[in-house]
Order: C-alpha cells, then sequence, then structure tokens
C-alpha cells in the first residue's frame, strides 16, 4: 500500500507518498488550480507500490475541496487530524521543523500508524444540516454583538441607556424622540440608526435561515425533534456534526466523541479513582446537548428534570447532576441516530 500525506494550503498543496516501511517515494507540490487533481492523481500512478489512500490534514479545513475532488475521481481519502500530525512530527525527530515537505510526510506516518483512519464522506444531506446551522450560529452571534455595540452607543446618547434586552422597535422609538446637540451627538445618532437597520437585516436573515433549516430537517426523516429539548436548529447541529452514525460502534464511543463521558483522574491513587469534566471532543456537539440539557431542566415535566433531581437527591452537586444528565441524553440521541440510519436502508 502507498500512503500519500498531504498539506493543504490556500494556495499550494504538499504531498509527500510513504510505503509501509517509511519509506519516501515521491513528493510533489501543486498549485491549487483546475488542475491539482489531475496532476495528483498522475503523479501517483507512476509511484512503486499497491492500492494508494490518500491522507489529508483537516480534511473539512483548508483540505476539504481537494478531498472532495479526490473521491469525485474514485480515490480513497481519509482525515487526519491537525494535532496527531505535530505529535508523529515531534516524536519521529526529536524537532518540531515546520515545512510543507516534513508535515506532509508526518501526516502519511499517521494515517499509515494510526489504529483507525476516519474516512471522508463524500457531501450528502447532513452537510447542508451542517451548512444551515453554521451559518445561523454565524447570524446569532454577529447580531448579538451588533446589539452589544448599541447598546453602549445608546448609554453614551441617553441616561442609563436601554436597561433590558435590546428591542429593536423600542430602540428606534427612543432615538425618534431624541434630538441630538452639537457634531458629536449627531454621529452618534446616525451610527445608532445604521446600526438598528443592522440589526433588522440580520433578524430577517435569521428568520429565513430558520425556516430553511425547518424545511431541511423535515425533510432528513430524524426522529431527533422527538427528543425533548432538541429543535430544528439543534437537531441540524446534530446531524450536520455527527454524519454517519456507523463511525461509533457503541454509545460509549459517541459519547467520547462529543465530550460527555468523563474522564478518570487518579495519579498516585489507582484504588480511588476521581472523574472530572472532559474538554474533548467535539465542542460544537457538546453545546448542543447542553442546550438540550439545560432545555429540560427549565420543564418540570421533562425526562431530564427528574433525574436531575434523583441525581442531586443521591448527593451529587449541581454540576455533576448536569454532566450526569447531558450524558444520559447523549445515549439517546445516539439510540435515535442509530435508528434513523436503520430505516434510511
Amino acid at each position: 500500500m502507498v500512503m500519500i500525506g498531504v498539506d493543504p494550503h490556500k494556495a499550494t498543496h504538499t504531498a509527500v507518498a510513504i510505503d509501509n516501511g517509511e519509506r519516501v517515494l515521491g513528493e510533489r507540490l501543486v498549485r491549487a488550480s483546475q488542475r491539482q487533481v489531475p496532476e495528483l492523481v498522475s503523479w501517483a500512478k507512476h509511484l512503486d507500490g499497491g492500492d494508494r489512500v490518500w491522507a489529508i490534514e483537516s480534511a473539512g479545513g483548508l483540505g476539504y475541496l481537494l478531498a472532495q475532488q479526490l473521491l469525485a475521481v474514485g480515490e480513497t481519502v481519509v482525515d487526519i487530524p491537525a494535532t496527531l500530525a505535530s505529535r508523529v512530527r515531534v516524536l519521529g525527530s526529536g524537532r518540531s521543523d515546520k515545512n510543507d515537505p516534513n508535515d506532509a510526510r508526518s501526516v502519511a506516518i499517521a494515517a499509515l500508524r494510526a489504529p483507525q483512519l476516519v474516512p471522508v464522506r463524500v457531501e450528502d444531506h447532513a452537510s447542508v444540516l451542517r451548512l444551515l446551522a453554521r451559518r445561523h450560529t454565524q447570524l446569532a452571534w454577529t447580531y448579538n454583538k451588533t446589539a452589544c455595540r448599541l447598546h453602549a452607543l445608546l448609554a453614551e446618547l441617553v441616561p442609563a441607556g436601554i436597561g433590558k434586552e435590546l428591542v429593536v422597535s423600542q430602540a428606534r422609538s427612543l432615538l425618534g424622540s431624541y434630538q441630538p446637540c452639537g457634531a458629536v451627538e449627531r454621529e452618534r445618532h446616525l451610527l445608532a440608526e445604521e446600526m438598528l437597520d443592522e440589526l433588522e437585516h440580520l433578524a430577517s436573515q435569521r428568520k429565513t435561515a430558520r425556516t430553511r433549516i425547518r424545511t431541511a430537517v423535515a425533510a432528513s426523516g430524524t426522529s431527533l425533534v422527538e427528543i425533548f429539548g432538541v429543535g430544528d436548529v439543534v437537531a441540524a447541529i446534530i446531524i450536520g456534526q455527527v454524519g454517519d452514525i456507523g463511525r461509533f460502534r457503541t454509545a460509549d464511543r459517541f459519547a467520547a466523541y462529543n465530550g460527555t463521558a468523563p474522564i478518570e483522574w487518579s495519579s498516585g491513587n489507582p484504588k480511588r479513582p476521581v472523574h472530572r469534566l472532559s474538554r474533548r471532543g467535539n465542542r460544537t456537539l457538546n453545546h448542543a446537548i447542553h442546550i438540550v440539557a439545560v432545555t429540560q431542566l427549565r420543564h418540570r415535566h421533562s425526562p431530564g428534570r427528574a433525574f436531575y433531581d434523583r441525581k442531586r437527591s443521591e448527593g451529587q452537586t449541581g454540576r455533576e447532576a448536569i454532566r450526569s444528565l447531558k450524558r444520559r441524553i447523549s445515549d439517546v440521541i445516539y439510540r435515535h441516530l442509530v435508528a434513523d440510519a436503520a430505516r434510511a436502508r
């Protein structure tokens, strides 16, 4: 087998091919263009060896387009995390020399020695949901930032500004009744009106994004929305981040991926292991699960609230009980995703 490691960049891609003994078979630098895939495939065909596998660093980032194009021409592509490749580079040489050929070779070695490789999938409906969910999140961030800036600007115009959550109509009424005096106040007044226009436009875009997400989630036929606290946006985030649930053989592996599985912390005293919060895993997926947990806690009739109260009565702290609830929700989500995949076959 020939393992080809690729270090992708915006303008160029560096590929290094190695055999099973980590011997370098060839190296190629191509420019990012319409010819990048034909050039790489033509070069790879002349290498000595058997079947070839392309290992691309961060195939969901800078290497995304190249990975999808290689899949389209029938090549086998796997995704290698940047952290794994960097560890191989440091441990293999004792140094952290950073250049494109070394990086590409480290990616290839990481793929060759990794116990389990993550294959890159051809884009499907999950990719659509991931794009829509990301767009909705970005719009929410931009809306909140603009609202905070407007809050600060109104406090410079009117004593105390707006004390509660900003409402566009309330802010516009306030600005309409305010008569600025002097050039500085007039400019602040104009900036505040511009920010209000931005907020109205962003609110309209968020409404459109939610409608598109609702349509896409319905088209997926998922049963995630049956879980208490999972709406269309959260369902889109989960499906988009998970992709193929088949890559997680058990609910435990899925929990480790989303960061709801606790980490054992027992250095020096293995008889009394301590478990602490995991900061590993997919943080976007973990945040979606946290939203579901908080939503369930706010409703007394939800299954999550009953579970939380039971854990508190058993002596767990509030944070410990929430972590236990998140793990339970992770298991429920896993079962629904597995059932959805079974129905889709």
